[in-house]
């Protein structure tokens, strides 16, 4: 059912100012906030036009973790680029989102879940929506949302942890309709409550629902939120070969149907596709009906595991990657669009955890392992599955670091000074033309140049405030590059740390 807009249970505050206006969309704002706005408008133009580009999802613009600024990068100082501004926030591994001059921002603080708008420039905090949450993460991780706002011209949608899906306005905050996916479906409990994002398209919403016994997926209506079509569940699995194990599924029709890699939209061989990674393995739906048009099972023998990263397309390949010792496999689309067949399997690579692959150049970069120990970033050649190089992240000898007991930083040991997290562990990274930006999990930002014959880094620094676990990927928006852990949102303005290509 549509649940009406109403008061209650989220509420909004507002807060009269410059945050208010949006220079793309054109809102209107008091007299009095004239001067910042003459001010914004002064510092985007001051930007090449090259330079900027939104980050209004997911992973950035095309929900590949690419960014289309053309922004050459140089070397850090030792002490990093200037951090512009820190605010403190609630818990949850969100990403912020960007489009124009306003952020969102989808965390937790105590028993409520907030959706918070802020200027993306000076961090004054514009609106925020709040609602009651009892959502406890059954392993004790955060119990803060997973999934990041996705942004349209007018409307900002969120799925908050415990699967209440939500749709604002992005000028003032106000409800315009919202769904309990957990109410109104049967899903089974997952391990870490919800966490896919969803892919809004058009007027359509794609949302990972998990509902049985045929609603894994489903399409709803960005606009009202009215379900179009539910598709994918017990009769999509039932009898397939479960892979190594060489037996056909047996579904129970109460087992987990997704898992927590976000949808893709391709267009492969002229045909759409709704790229489905889910709990048994990958599914093609028409995006127009929810048909399936192929399913590949890929799913890792242990029970306790997730398929987390999003499905890479390449062409008319698909790349699909996980921990639990199950690895990467590339998949050629048939001509038709109905059936996937293996170019190469290597369970060795690119076990990643949750941080989605990115391809360049006839090679695939990817954190590898499923413990922060095991962590290394790694290059695989697209077209045999074959390692070409791997990092941990430090290629020094770790017998000259050591652990300063009071503070418990790592220093050197012929300097005596502190330095930045050597390993990366389970890093998250984006691409901005032929740069990586690499997050590590304790904090450590690199900048690394993309190339397929070595790792090769050209800064690193300790970000301040930045307090482990850092999971959350960067986000590069208009020359701002912003971060996200658990206590912390930073801004970092670039413009000054590079060229206009």
């Amino acid at each position: 059912m549509i649940v009406s807009p109403q008061p209650s249970p989220g509420s909004v505050l507002r807060q009269v100012g410059p945050s208010n206006l949006s220079i793309r969309c054109n809102w209107t704002g008091q007299s009095s906030c004239a001067s910042f706005v003459l001010a914004s408008l002064f510092y985007f133009a001051t930007i090449n036009v090259s330079l900027a580009d939104d980050w209004p999802a997911f992973l950035g613009p095309h929900r590949t973790g690419v960014s289309d600024e053309k922004l050459s990068l140089r070397a850090w100082p030792n002490a990093g680029p200037a951090v512009a501004w820190t605010k403190p926030v609630g818990e949850g591994y969100s990403a912020p989102s960007v489009r124009g001059d306003q952020l969102v921002l989808h965390h937790r603080q105590r028993d409520e879940e907030i959706i918070e708008a802020f200027h993306a420039l000076t961090g004054e905090s514009n609106w925020k929506y709040r609602y009651n949450t009892d959502f406890r993460d059954p392993y004790g991780y955060s119990g803060g949302p997973r999934c990041s706002p996705t942004l349209s011209e007018t409307k900002c949608y969120t799925l908050g942890a415990g699967g209440q899906l939500i749709c604002l306005n992005r000028a003032d905050g106000a409800l315009v309709w919202q769904r309990n996916l957990d109410q109104e479906w049967t899903c089974p409990e997952q391990f870490f409550g919800f966490g896919c994002t969803p892919l809004l398209d058009g007027d359509r919403l794609f949302v990972f629902v998990g509902g049985q016994p045929a609603s894994a997926v489903v399409a709803l209506n960005a606009q009202t939120g009215e379900t179009i079509w539910e598709s994918v569940g017990r009769a999509t699995w039932d009898g397939v070969i479960e892979g190594a194990r060489g037996k056909p599924f047996k579904s129970t029709g109460k087992e987990m149907l997704i898992s927590y890699a976000s949808p893709v939209l391709a267009e492969i061989n002229q045909r759409k596709h709704l790229l489905c990674f889910l709990r048994q393995g990958l599914v093609s739906l028409d995006p127009a009906t929810g048909a399936e048009q192929f399913k590949f099972w890929y799913r890792a023998k242990v029970h306790e595991s997730v398929n987390a990263a999003m499905p890479v397309v390449v062409d008319d390949h698909i790349l699909l990657s996980a921990a639990y010792e199950l690895g990467a496999v590339l998949l050629k689309v048939a001509a038709d669009g109905k059936s996937v067949s293996e170019v190469w399997r290597n369970p060795e690579v690119l076990t990643t955890h949750w941080s989605t692959v990115l391809h360049y150049e006839g090679y695939f970069f990817g954190f590898a392992g499923r413990h922060e120990p095991e962590g290394r970033l790694q290059c695989v050649e697209a077209k045999t599955g074959k390692l070409v190089w791997e990092t941990t992240g430090y290629e020094g000898d770790l017998e000259d670091l050591a652990l300063d007991q009071k503070t418990r930083k790592i220093t050197s040991k012929t300097s005596g000074k502190p330095v930045p997290w050597p390993m990366f562990g389970r890093g998250s990274k984006i691409r901005v033309g032929d740069q990586f930006l690499v997050l590590g999990e304790r904090g450590t930002l690199a900048l690394l140049n993309v190339s397929s014959k070595k790792f090769s880094e050209l800064s690193r620094f300790e970000v301040p405030t930045m307090r482990a676990p850092c999971w959350t990927a960067p986000v590069l928006a208009n020359g701002q590059l912003y971060l996200r852990c658990e206590q912390s949102l930073i801004r970092i303005d670039l413009t000054d740390m590079g060229n206009a290509n």
